[in-house]
């Protein structure tokens, strides 16, 4: 370690939504970063992701002081094969694991585009017609827990959250979420604000530096899964008739 609360090298994963990346850091700078948008293949695609960023960043999984990974909410397939590959890196290098939510990852890169008086709202995609949502004040702290809610729903959440006070929509449904708050007075839209292992990477220092990192990485989910037992069970019964 650096010193107390920063890892030498860190390494940051992130497939819980609509991509894949991967970001390796000395200290706080961020010296490589790789991704692919791919909803299929999450863990192969990762490893070969970790693999090209560790080899730019001159590194050696040996090195390895911290591994983070994103917890969710987004793809359950996602979110296992990233929880995996980190559990499988941290465990063969001795590394420390920590777990960041999709969420947080998205509010410390917005960060500096927030005001003093900014509240923000990080909207991500669930890839139906609901949205997954978390408001954060301006200094970064969570506001309340997060939930899957409909867009008819955003203005009287953030009625209810923040009443007029201005607010940034961040996040990769930042645009569905603007356009369900269409003609509220002082509300902005960060571009470009989608979760990544950038952001992971970030969130993850942030919590050590305030030690606050949980001691083990927990998937959040935010609805279940498409697939349930009894359709696994008609599927066999079929095959086997």
């Amino acid at each position: 370690m650096t010193d107390a609360c920063t890892p030498r090298v860190a390494l940051a994963l992130d497939s819980a939504g609509l991509a894949c990346s991967v970001a390796v850091s000395l200290g706080e700078e961020v010296v490589a970063e790789e991704h692919i948008d791919t909803m299929h293949g999450q863990a192969e695609a990762l490893l070969l992701l970790v693999d090209k960023a560790m080899r730019v960043a001159g590194q050696v999984p040996a090195a390895l002081d911290l591994v983070v990974a994103t917890v969710g909410p987004g793809s359950f397939t996602g979110i296992r094969a990233g929880l995996a590959a980190a559990h499988g890196i941290a465990l063969a290098t001795g590394a420390r694991l920590l777990g960041v939510t999709s969420f947080d990852a998205v509010a410390v890169r917005a960060a500096s585009d927030c005001s003093e008086t900014r509240f923000l709202l990080v909207a991500l995609e669930s890839r139906r017609e609901d949205l997954y949502i978390q408001f954060f004040d301006p200094h970064g702290e969570a506001l309340r827990e997060p939930a899957a809610i409909m867009p008819a729903s955003f203005r009287g959440a953030v009625a209810a959250t923040i009443g007029a006070k201005p607010l940034l929509v961040a996040g990769d449904a930042a645009q569905r979420a603007a356009a369900a708050l269409a003609q509220r007075p002082a509300t902005a839209v960060l571009e470009g604000s989608a979760p990544g292992a950038v952001g992971t990477l970030r969130a993850g220092l942030r919590l050590l530096r305030l030690g606050r990192a949980p001691k083990a990485p927990r998937p959040l989910y935010l609805r279940f899964p498409d697939v349930t037992l009894s359709d696994i069970r008609q599927k066999s019964s079929r095959s086997t008739t």
